[in-house]
């Protein structure tokens, strides 16, 4: 009893978007849908886009559940199946000379363990699979990250980014195309999913 937390980890709630903001004498001043369109209506920039990746991957997948920041990876498919999500786009929210140049963070890591409140000992990738998101569009006037079919979706195992990348902190597109990854679009990534884990996890 003298290692358990007086203050455990809160798994995040599902919140009602109507849920309001309290100011002085108890009066609504705003709503969780007010804050989440003032914070999270960016969807061009690296942090939203990346955030917004996760949630059609996991739609793609029918994964069910609230996102976990701090966990150490991004979702978990059929109970088990660890899956890292990563995201690029030509188009950003800055000013720009040129396309942005495809590239996708690879970088292992300490995982965080939060019933122990600590980071493990070992650097490692944390997940065993990875799916890459791409923005495909071009065009700053058509560009539209809630659009799926902009997406491109390039699915390879972790085992084959140790094999071949072991140290690596970011892979570029045409690296990551030499690999044996699957590309597919957002209505087939379930179906190609299930198939790699089929044939490369052995289930």
């Amino acid at each position: 009893m003298g290692d358990a937390f007086k203050y455990p980890a809160i798994p995040p709630c599902q919140l009602n978007e109507n849920s309001p903001i309290i100011g002085a004498n108890g009066k609504q001043i705003s709503t969780l849908t007010d804050y989440w369109k003032w914070a999270h209506s960016d969807l061009l920039g690296n942090t939203e886009r990346g955030i917004l990746a996760e949630y059609l991957v996991k739609l793609a997948l029918e994964i069910s559940g609230n996102r976990l920041s701090w966990d150490k990876y991004d979702l978990l498919y059929k109970d088990h199946i660890r899956i890292e999500v990563k995201s690029s786009a030509y188009i950003q929210t800055w000013s720009q000379k040129e396309l942005s140049a495809i590239s996708f963070s690879i970088r292992p890591s300490f995982g965080w363990n939060a019933n122990t409140n600590s980071y493990e000992d070992t650097q490692k990738r944390q997940s065993d699979i990875y799916i890459f998101c791409l923005l495909t569009s071009k065009e700053q006037e058509t560009i539209q990250p809630t659009d799926t079919s902009q997406w491109e979706f390039y699915i390879l195992p972790t085992r084959v980014l140790d094999e071949h990348k072991p140290s690596a902190k970011s892979i570029s597109l045409s690296a990551l195309t030499k690999l044996p990854v699957r590309k597919c679009r957002f209505e087939e990534l379930r179906q190609n999913l299930d198939e790699m884990i089929e044939v490369s996890l052995g289930e």
